[in-house]
C-alpha cells in the first residue's frame, strides 16, 4: 500500500515536476486542506524558514502544470486548491462551482457541481470563468 509520501512523489513525477522538500510540503498542505487556502495560510503550515519566493514559485509551477487552481473571491484574495485528477496543464479550465461561507470565510470546491452553460452574444469571447456562490457551509450551520 503506497504511503502519503509515495503519492506525493508520484503526483509530482506525473506532472513533470522536480522533487523538492518545499514542493512536497506545499502539495501535502493543499492535499490535506478541506477548502482553498491563501498563500499566507499555506506559508503558516510550512516548516519554519521556508522562503516566501520559493513558495510562490512553487504555487505558480503547480498551477501551470494543472496540480492546483486559483480561486478568487469577492475580496480579490487569491486562494489555491488542489485540482481533481482530470486537470492537466493543457486542459486547465476550471469547470466547477466554488462556495464561500459567509461565516467562516472558507471557500470550498464543489467538484460535483458544474458551472452552468452560458450563451453569450457573438461579440463576446470568454477567456476565463469563475462561479462563486455564497452562503453558510455545513460546519457553520446551526444544529437542527
Amino acid at each position: 500500500m503506497p504511503t502519503a509520501a509515495d503519492r506525493l512523489v508520484r503526483t509530482l513525477s506525473q506532472h513533470g515536476l522536480r522533487q523538492t522538500p518545499v514542493r512536497r510540503s506545499v502539495l501535502q498542505v493543499l492535499a490535506d486542506a478541506a477548502f482553498a487556502l491563501s498563500g499566507s495560510e499555506i506559508e503558516q503550515q510550512l516548516p519554519a524558514g521556508t522562503d516566501r519566493i520559493t513558495l510562490y514559485r512553487t504555487l505558480k509551477s503547480f498551477e501551470e502544470s494543472g496540480l492546483i487552481h486559483r480561486v478568487i473571491d469577492s475580496t480579490d484574495v487569491v486562494r489555491y486548491a488542489a485540482c481533481s485528477i482530470e486537470c492537466s496543464a493543457k486542459a486547465h479550465f476550471d469547470n466547477h462551482v466554488h462556495f464561500k461561507c459567509t461565516i467562516c470565510q472558507h471557500i470550498y470546491c464543489l467538484n460535483q457541481v458544474a458551472i452552468p452553460a452560458v450563451t453569450l452574444p457573438a461579440q463576446f469571447q470568454v477567456v476565463s470563468r469563475d462561479y462563486l456562490l455564497a452562503g453558510v457551509c455545513r460546519e457553520c450551520q446551526p444544529a437542527v
